[in-house]
């Protein structure tokens, strides 16, 4: 049976975690949330009264954290921090943390290795680009910049339960593109061979089929030795 390395990319609101998480569980993958790991790292450097510019700190906190994720909790060292990373705060965080080469570069490592193998599949912003250029399949999810603030303001999980204005997370959510895109080290973009994918009128279940079917081709395409 092939062992697929599957990349999903895009921005925030894009619906990366929905997809990434079907995926997984419908072809028997293992997830991996890259941006979940980003934001534990700046989630503990705060508890540990660190600045989110100090790269050296920060790059070894990086690199001699315990992460785990499992049925969909996160933990840093022990700690389950599922909920405390998924705020407005901890997103703006996890873009300065995003932004220091030397957290990449240890972040980038392990999420190599935790793909090594194949039979993953990994979401964030540079899997089809930087961690994984050689993935089997390659997909970009976006939507609008609406839609994407619809969705997050009605997501108990990054809001916390507290109220939050469309307009209000539109604007924070593109605070967060014009971080991403812009930053020096792999940057957030579509990789030239993924598949763009704009799911603002399609509902969870029409982008889990669509993104399905990409992988059965490209596991048929596998076992035929095209």
């Amino acid at each position: 049976m092939t062992r697929l390395i599957i990349a999903i990319d895009g921005p925030s609101g894009a619906g990366k975690g929905t997809l990434a998480r079907r995926l997984a569980q419908a072809l028997g993958c293992r997830h991996v949330d890259t941006g979940a790991m980003y934001r534990a790292v700046a989630w503990k450097a705060l508890q540990e009264g660190l600045t989110l510019d100090n790269e050296p700190a920060l790059a070894l906190l990086a690199d001699r954290a315990v992460f785990g994720q499992e049925a969909g909790n996160i933990t840093i060292d022990g700690h389950d921090v599922s909920r405390a990373i998924r705020t407005p705060e901890m997103d703006q965080s996890a873009a300065r943390v995003a932004r220091l080469a030397a957290v990449r570069a240890v972040l980038v490592a392990r999420q190599r290795a935790m793909g090594q193998g194949g039979g993953v599949v990994m979401e964030g912003r540079d899997i089809g680009t930087v961690v994984f250029p050689g993935a089997d399949v390659k997909v970009y999810l976006d939507a609008s910049a609406e839609e994407r603030a619809r969705r997050r303001a009605a997501d108990d999980a990054h809001t916390g339960g507290r109220q939050a204005g469309v307009d209000r997370l539109r604007s924070q959510m593109a605070a967060r593109d014009e971080s991403d895109t812009t930053r020096a080290v792999a940057p957030l973009q579509m990789a030239a061979d993924a598949v763009y994918l704009d799911t603002t009128r399609l509902d969870a279940e029409q982008v889990f089929e669509r993104v399905l079917r990409l992988v059965e081709e490209r596991k048929r395409a596998s076992s035929s030795g095209d």
